[in-house]
């Protein structure tokens, strides 16, 4: 489905720009691009996004991924109505951690709705246009959260075809909106009601629909590399689980600043190499290696401008680390 430039999440939107603070070259020795990990390592930090079949639950879904892949946890990142079909990542043993990153990240869905009468193509549209930003919704009575007023963001709609009195149409929005209920309200503005008839989703955060695999692309991927010792279909499948900060402000650390993180030491302004454009004050932020590797995540206390113009003081404060202590040595 072919999508207009307007439509992208707010974290499509982000200006990934990347500002060189200090040229350096990391050691091969350590570490490994995430592109370039053995299958096994893989497994054990990757995400595989699924393409969510209706009925079963998502808990049930990361549950046939970890029987699939014989593994001992596996996380998804965030329900979907067993009804609903579409992206589901889930994430695979180490990265089971990293889903919290993808539980507030927005949304993307292409739904079917049934009007319960034929209003003009019109009132349709501004129907719809009315449902746009910021919007009140009360969760249906059957909902994982308390049932009060909320507000939600719709970031962008689009009809894709009107047909009598079924409209299909695509929507991005804030993480925790209910479609259902979306659509509940737009039939109340109708004056005729209406209802939901499908519901795919097709973005979770970075992860879309492009990429999505079947339960049984995963079973059969995993068959060839068990019994032909051949893991190429199960890597093009198992994501590094780097996919789900795609879209994060980055500060790419040098090798000698590696082991220090990973024990827990605050991120120095001197210890970063470059950085994206769009860090700032009290956001969350990807620490990663010139290798790429996922180090941990924390929250900036400088902006892109003040870490490029100083050699002193804390840029990141480290929250949650990824990489294993020993992938690094300390450098005296």
């Amino acid at each position: 489905m072919k999508q207009k430039n307007s439509n992208l999440l707010p974290s499509e939107r982000v200006n990934q720009e990347v500002q060189i603070r200090r040229d350096a070259e990391t050691n091969i020795a350590f570490g490994c691009p995430p592109e370039e990990r053995k299958i096994q390592d893989l497994i054990n930090y990757g995400i595989v996004n699924i393409n969510k079949p209706s009925g079963p639950s998502s808990h049930l879904i990361a549950d046939y991924v970890k029987k699939i892949l014989n593994l001992k946890k596996t996380g998804h990142s965030g329900t979907l109505d067993p009804k609903v079909t579409g992206s589901l990542p889930v994430a695979l043993e180490d990265a089971t951690r990293i889903v919290q990153t993808l539980l507030p990240a927005g949304k993307e869905y292409v739904a079917l709705m049934r009007i319960h009468d034929t209003p003009p193509e019109e009132k349709i549209r501004k129907t719809f246009k009315k449902f746009l930003g910021k919007i009140k919704q009360l969760p249906p009575v059957r909902s994982a959260v308390k049932r009060r007023l909320r507000s939600r963001e719709i970031y962008y709609s689009e009809i894709l075809e009107i047909k009598e009195n079924y409209v299909l149409f695509r929507v991005g929005c804030e993480a925790g909106t209910y479609i259902r209920k979306l659509i509940h309200d737009m039939g109340l503005d109708l004056c005729s009601g209406a209802h939901m008839v499908q519901l795919i989703r097709t973005k979770a955060g970075p992860f879309k629909e492009e990429k999505w695999h079947t339960l049984q692309d995963l079973t059969d991927a995993y068959e060839v590399y068990k019994k032909e010792n051949n893991p190429e279909p199960l890597k093009k499948i198992i994501e590094p689980f780097e996919n789900a900060v795609k879209y994060f402000p980055k500060v790419w650390i040098m090798d000698s600043a590696v082991s220090n993180i990973c024990h827990g030491a605050p991120l120095a302004t001197q210890g970063i190499s470059k950085l994206t454009k769009d860090v700032s004050p009290n956001t969350q932020v990807a620490i990663l290696t010139l290798k790429g590797e996922l180090v941990g995540l924390g929250t900036a206390k400088k902006t892109t401008k003040e870490i490029l113009s100083t050699n002193e003081g804390i840029a990141v404060k480290t929250e949650k680390i990824f990489m294993g202590r020993e992938v690094y040595p300390k450098q005296k």
